[in-house]
């Protein structure tokens, strides 16, 4: 497969997990939803928000843009709830026209960037690219986590069920 199916396929799979999860958190009371539930950043509020912060508005600028923001990755940028939810979901519908506007060359090149603590990096193009899309799955399988241990339902994520079941909400 070549990189731009194989990221297109991660970017497709990353809209259709993000929504599951999306729907099942909206059925999580508001008290739970906000409380320490003992995930690295603490609420699935919180996670949800360092999602935002990492996958949109620091990897997809520097992936986009070319620019490195400086922004905490423990910020909360959304303290709204369903605002919170639609920047997620728009946030992930982006990466795919993203990686379809990538060239050929740009697979085999390197990713130059600042890191948070103002250091300059360079990585394999598409092994950071793999990157972003592995850490919203670890972060959704916390989040998965804290729904079970609250008694939530919790939807299946797994990258092989999306394989069987694409349309499937």
């Amino acid at each position: 497969m070549d990189a731009v199916a194989h990221f297109t396929q991660l970017a497709r799979y990353n809209v259709w997990a993000t929504a599951r999860l999306l729907d099942a958190v909206r059925a999580v009371g508001e008290a739970d939803y906000r409380r320490d539930v003992g995930l690295f950043f603490k609420s699935i509020h919180g996670t949800l928000n360092h999602l935002l912060v990492g996958e949109h508005l620091l990897w997809f600028v520097r992936f986009a843009e070319g620019r490195s923001p400086t922004v905490a990755l423990d910020t909360e940028v959304e303290h709204d709830r369903a605002q919170l939810d639609a920047r997620l979901r728009e946030g992930a519908a982006r990466w795919a026209p993203l990686i379809a506007s990538f060239s050929s060359d740009r697979w085999r090149g390197t990713l130059d960037y600042t890191t948070m603590r103002g250091t300059a990096a360079s990585l394999p193009f598409a092994a950071t690219l793999a990157h972003v899309f592995n850490h919203g799955t670890h972060h959704r399988g916390q989040i998965t986590a804290a729904l079970t241990a609250l008694g939530q339902p919790c939807p299946v994520l797994d990258f092989v069920y999306y394989l069987q079941n694409p349309s499937q909400p």
